[in-house]
């Protein structure tokens, strides 16, 4: 299954990949990831796309800290509704575990362990994917991410006891020390972040219970990613339909798949993309012709149609009358005095 994750991860990416005498356009073309996503941050792209414009960008630049850079740029912006409720937590402690339990929101493929002893806390990250790990850019910015919002709660001069790497050194271990601010061992078991157990009682003083109850409450609406290929497929074409550039081709780009494989796995699960598609244009064809003022020519070609007479064919056929007729029926409904 294609595990997703907010596009906002690469917010920062156009200005790193420069900074590295990169392309970024063209590494994400290299990549397949489409060149939309820098601008809308809440679409989904698969993981995999990710990872390998990570890779591919430390291989070609010769950064070999490629996914740390992109973490030292990020912050709790790049997470949206995750890192506000993060923000608002009364205590560090509170903090890491509202990230730990609400990552996935983010990044459906990226998991957060807390183990408390007397002295230590240890933040352990899982990142799921086919390999045995997951490759090391993508630990960089995941582990460095974490980091960075850690510190982000107590301020710059914060630093770790310990950060474990599962990889070997790099050959420049002196940017890890200075990115982390302590000890960092490689070859290690696993790709953790060792803090004081007295850090997790310092109190955020900007933290405001109100709006963390509020925000967990709307997190929690939204919390439940679908996992199934109908309801990735059905996610994706909802989010570009919005953007009027919707096909199963740029689907496909942001599954890191092949229209094929959409068509298959759909078909097993018993549905189709054209189905999906047709929901989909049938819902938001009923906020966009409220509007008396768009054009049906615009509302047309957002909703992908050929024409504004082949749209026209299709709603009689989904709601058995006329888009005028709707607006008509609509417009006396809501007027009429109750």
């Amino acid at each position: 299954m294609t595990d997703l994750i907010r596009s906002a991860g690469l917010s920062c990416y156009p200005e790193v990949a420069r900074s590295v005498g990169l392309d970024p356009g063209k590494m994400m073309r290299k990549a397949r990831l489409p060149l939309a996503v820098l601008d809308q941050p809440d679409t989904p792209i698969a993981v995999a796309s990710l990872r390998r414009l990570l890779e591919l960008s430390a291989e070609e630049s010769g950064a070999e800290d490629f996914g740390l850079r992109l973490a030292e740029r990020g912050g709790l912006t790049n997470f949206g509704a995750v890192g506000l409720i993060v923000r608002e937590q009364a205590t560090v402690g509170e903090a890491i575990e509202a990230f730990s339990r609400f990552i996935h929101v983010h990044h459906d493929g990226m998991k957060l362990e807390i183990v408390r002893a007397k002295q230590t806390v240890t933040v352990t990250l899982h990142l799921r994917g086919r390999q045995p790990t997951a490759p090391r850019q993508s630990i960089d910015m995941a582990l460095g991410s974490v980091h960075r919002i850690i510190q982000s709660l107590f301020g710059s001069d914060w630093r770790p006891q310990e950060v474990h790497l599962h990889y070997p050194p790099p050959h420049d271990r002196k940017r890890y020390r200075e990115f982390y601010g302590c000890r960092v061992i490689f070859n290690a078991e696993e790709d953790s972040i060792l803090l004081s157990a007295h850090d997790m009682e310092r109190r955020i003083p900007s933290a405001h219970p109100l709006i963390a109850n509020y925000l967990r409450k709307r997190i929690e609406a939204i919390e439940n990613r679908p996992a199934s290929w109908e309801g990735k497929v059905d996610e994706v074409v909802r989010i570009l339909l919005a953007s009027g550039d919707c096909t199963v081709e740029r689907v496909a780009e942001h599954l890191a798949c092949t229209r094929r494989t959409i068509h298959r796995h759909l078909a097993e699960a018993g549905t189709s993309f054209s189905a999906i598609l047709d929901a989909q244009r049938a819902d938001l064809v009923i906020q966009l012709i409220d509007d008396p003022d768009r054009p049906l020519a615009d509302i047309a070609a957002q909703l992908g149609f050929s024409a504004q007479s082949a749209m026209a064919r299709w709603f009689r056929g989904r709601f058995g009358c006329t888009i005028t007729d709707w607006r008509r029926a609509f417009g006396l409904r809501r007027s009429r005095p109750r």
